[in-house]
Formats: C-alpha cells, structure tokens, sequence
C-alpha cells in the first residue's frame, strides 16, 4: 500500500468519481489512476468503487469506509511533514486562511501587518469564497484557517473558535429621507425601500431576514452581493437601502454616504475561526489566530481540537 495510492482514491472521490479530473488535478494520466485503485483493491481484498465499463458510478459501502480511513492517513502523513518543517525550518513555512472579503477587506488587515512584521519569511495566502467554499477548503487540507461569520458550524471536521460579536448599519446617500429622521430608524421605516445587502450565504444574511420576518416584514431586496464595497457602490448610484456589516463602513472613503446604527434592528453575529480537528498547526498559526482575536490563546485553541466532535446544532 501506498500513499499515491490514497491520494488517487480520495482525489477521484472528491472530482465527483471522475478519473479523467482526477487526473488532471493531479498531474498524471487516467490510466495509471485506474491501474492504482485496482492494486489497491486487490491488496485489500475488497471494491472499492462500483463500475459501469470503465466509469466509475458508485462507491461500495466498504469503499466508503476506506475513504475515510485514507483521508485520514493522508492528513496525518501531512502533520509529519509540518512537525518536521516546525524544528527544520523555525522561521519560515506558509500559512494560508480563507475567509469573506468583508473580513479579509475590513478584519484582517491589522493582523496580517502584525503577522508579517513577526513572521517576514512565512508565506501568507488568502484565499476567498463563500462561507462553504472556505470552510471546504480548510476540511480539504487547501487552507489551514477558515475565518467567517456563518458556514463553520455545519462542518464536524472543524473545530470553531468565536472570535467577536459585530452588528450591522443601514447606508444611505446624503440627503436621503432616512438620514432625516429625528428618531432611530426602524425595521418598517427599511422595508419602506429597495435594498441592496449581502448574499444569503454570506455575513449573518439569514438573521436580516429573520429580524424582517419578526415584524411581519417583507423586505424588497433589489440586488445582493458578497462584497461589502459592491454593496455601497450601488447605494451611491440610488438603487437602493444598504444593509452592511458596520465596519465595512469607512467615513472617510465613503464620502456622499451615510451611516446609521442599525444595532437595535438586527441579532449580532459572531465571526468564528475553523480549523480542522486532527491538523497539527505550526507555532505560528497559533500566533495568527491569537493577533486575530487575542482571548484565542495556544491553550484555548489546542483545547477546543482536543474536544470530541459536537452534536449536529438544530436549525433555529
């Protein structure tokens, strides 16, 4: 048995049972991927995959118990090389986060300048998505940290971490009707105009809509987006109300716009990191995690990837 082998397996499982993507995900041909599994399957004593000519349509039920096994195996083999990288090369290394571009536009700036200026020879990447492709990515060993608001709690795999509560505003232009009032603004006051918000994938959409909901309300979203910046580009234009994440607003950039405190509308969300349970992370990505969000020590994190798996959390 050998790890190239696992990698074939569990590549070809996560293209869907595709070998021919599969292969070309890994650089080699589809023929030598098939030759593998076959090895593989007769050292076991067992199919893994079921077949229909020479298409894979299928996983056997002890297939999918290999499966697991060999993700497994291949995260482990993965942790040697990093407790290896950790002693051999202490300063260098790379570190890659996914996370929205709400956090890594207004949430991570401070801290990459932080990390950076301790650690000038690790390579930092950032990646972004939606709360499920970054959580994805971090479950699929392509990202060590996964830094979001909503998406982390549905992945067992992922130990989350809370990082901070936050809240949103209401931005309008100048001069609008809303900016006028002599009270705060209110849910049915919104609802009154077009909006323009977040994606419900992305930065606590479903808590706007339950706090809508509460009312009685029916909001008129007019366009959605998963940038913070998109969404106040086209309130500027007067397509409508917007509906951010508080600090996405910035007085000094966004001139000829208007924030109001929407706190008193809306639950508060929390950011939360994720990071997958059986990952071995260098000192460094401790030292991340911790500059992000500083109640996050070495010994508050490795006791929550210590923890068993959680019960699945019930939909509110």
């Amino acid at each position: 048995m050998k790890l190239q082998q696992l990698r074939y397996l569990v590549e070809v499982s996560k293209q869907g049972l595709n070998v021919s993507e599969a292969a070309e995900k890994l650089h080699t041909s589809q023929p030598g991927i098939s030759k593998q599994i076959r090895l593989l399957e007769d050292e076991l004593g067992v199919q893994i995959f079921i077949r229909n000519g020479k298409r894979v349509v299928d996983v056997t039920a002890p297939g999918r118990e290999i499966l697991h096994i060999a993700e497994r195996i291949l995260m482990q083999a993965q942790n040697l090389k990093r407790i290896g990288e950790e002693f051999v090369n202490v300063e260098g290394g790379s570190l890659t986060i996914a996370t929205t571009h709400t956090q890594a536009r207004y949430a991570l700036p401070k801290t990459i300048k932080a990390f950076l200026s301790r650690y000038p020879k690790v390579r930092l990447s950032i990646k972004q998505g939606s709360p499920t492709q970054i959580s994805e990515m971090v479950v699929e060993g392509e990202a060590d940290i996964a830094i979001a608001t909503e998406g982390i709690d549905h992945y067992p795999e992922l130990a989350m971490l809370p990082c901070y509560e936050w809240n949103r505003s209401i931005v309008v232009p100048e001069g609008h009707p809303l900016a006028a009032l002599d009270r705060k603004v209110g849910l049915d006051d919104v609802a009154a105009y077009p909006l323009v918000t977040y994606d419900f994938a992305f930065t606590g959409r479903s808590l706007i809509n339950r706090a809508f909901e509460k009312q009685g309300l029916t909001p008129n979203v007019v366009l959605t987006a998963i940038d913070s910046d998109v969404i106040k580009t086209y309130v500027t234009l007067g397509l409508g109300v917007g509906i951010l994440a508080t600090m996405a607003f910035e007085p000094e950039r966004d001139r000829g716009l208007v924030a109001l405190d929407a706190g008193h509308l809306f639950e508060p969300s929390t950011t939360r990191i994720g990071v997958r349970r059986d990952a071995y992370l260098r000192g460094y990505a401790f030292d991340f995690i911790e500059l992000f969000s500083p109640h996050l020590t070495r010994d508050v994190v490795q006791g929550s990837l210590l923890m068993s798996e959680p019960e699945p959390e019930e939909e509110e």
